[in-house]
């Protein structure tokens, strides 16, 4: 993202206001988070706003954007490619008195996160969050079950120290209020329709994964990992495949599975991480989509996938049960019961038209979910955290940091 942009105080430019984002994912990596944090601050800066970028260094980041503060960071295990943060509390604590910003938001909670609440708090900046990851849940997949207590006791503890708490869909916004979170708001996710679109269909493209026009291409997008529940999609075209032997199993995405997968199923298509409108086009290219996810916050290739005219079929819950009416668009299984899961999508496949119907009424279905949307909400949290004055605010923190 181009745009951001720093700001100082005592600058003209103080009348828009500052937000700092505090993020341990940022494009280039390819995940939801980093794509749907990079939505946001684009939309901020379309509305005044002057955003400086907080987050881990990337390889290949040679020189510093004067509106991002990279900070050191180390790998994270099992994750290739992304990093967290360090706990730089010095670094914070020197910028944000000297670049001090309207409001932090941070929307990680890794060690480069709770540094930054423990500046923000200090120098009195509204702070706000979001909760995107189940960490609690990915501790199952990892043979991690014993940390779950100490993971919630630990992200509700960070979260409830900030104004407020966005979620990305009701069903983990009342998860949390249930877990004892405080001040928890739904902040939803949007889709670009113009990028993911059904006339991206490529029929080269289907022909290089050994399908026609009329064979069934079945579609996952995401990262291949064990907590991503594949097995459940690989039965799933398992009995599509012996009803429809030409029938073509895609997988889009990079991750530790993939290189066992590729191995032990080479009659199938593996792509790799797919981005921008190469992605779009693979999207638009198969026909029904196949997201056996348990542990979502949301799942933006939901969304991505009806917009590009594909019939899903998906667990009720997130973003497949925000936009899916089951029957009329696509098809849901109740959450966890794979063998429904696998009944569902057996049965679509087998009715070409309808795999088509399903798709053209998903793509209807999501053309009023913009980002703009999203973004005017984020920025009405922001504005609701923060001093009805700033300037007041940063008077205020000028006078006590001096003081000391």
């Amino acid at each position: 993202m181009g745009n951001i942009q720093p700001f100082s105080v005592g600058s003209a430019a103080h009348l828009s206001p500052g937000l700092a984002l505090v993020t341990e994912t940022w494009p280039p990596e390819i995940n939801g988070v980093a794509m749907t944090l990079s939505r946001l601050a684009d939309g901020l800066h379309a509305r005044g706003w002057r955003v400086t970028l907080v987050r881990p260094r990337q390889g290949g980041d040679d020189v510093t954007d004067p509106g991002e503060l990279l900070v050191p960071g180390l790998p994270i295990p099992g994750y290739a490619g992304l990093r967290f943060g360090l706990p730089v509390v010095m670094t914070l604590r020197r910028h944000w008195q000297q670049q001090r910003p309207d409001i932090v938001h941070i929307a990680t909670e890794g060690p480069l996160g709770w540094a930054a609440l423990q500046v923000a708090r200090h120098l009195k900046i509204p702070v706000t969050t979001t909760f995107h990851t189940n960490f609690h849940r990915y501790c199952t997949h990892y043979r991690l079950g014993v940390l779950r207590g100490l993971v919630t006791r630990h992200l509700r503890t960070f979260h409830n120290r900030s104004a407020c708490t966005m979620a990305p869909n009701a069903d983990i916004c009342r998860t949390l209020l249930d877990e004892g979170y405080r001040n928890v708001v739904l902040l939803g996710r949007g889709v670009d329709t113009r990028l993911f679109d059904p006339a991206r269909r490529n029929p080269e493209l289907r022909a290089a994964w050994g399908a026609g026009e009329d064979d069934m291409v079945v579609l996952y997008v995401g990262r291949l990992a064990p907590e991503k529940n594949l097995r459940t999609a690989l039965a799933a075209f398992e009995s599509i495949a012996q009803r429809s032997p030409r029938a073509r199993m895609v997988w889009v995405g990079d991750g530790p599975e993939l290189q066992k997968m590729r191995r032990r199923y080479p009659e199938q298509v593996f792509c790799g991480a797919r981005v921008g409108e190469e992605l779009a086009a693979h999207y638009a290219s198969a026909d029904l989509f196949l997201f056996p996810s348990l542990t979502e916050t949301y799942g933006n290739v939901v969304p991505e996938a009806m917009a590009s005219g594909l019939a899903v079929v998906a667990f009720d819950y997130a973003a497949a049960a925000m936009h899916i009416a089951h029957g009329e668009n696509g098809l849901l299984a109740p959450l966890g019961d794979q063998q429904a899961f696998i009944r569902e999508a057996l049965a679509l496949a087998a009715e070409p038209a309808l795999v088509r119907r399903f798709g053209s009424a998903a793509r209807h279905s999501v053309g009023e979910h913009a980002w703009d949307a999203v973004c005017d909400r984020f920025e009405n949290y922001l504005r609701d955290a923060m001093p009805a004055d700033p300037a007041l605010m940063q008077a205020a923190s000028a006078g006590a940091c001096h003081a000391k």
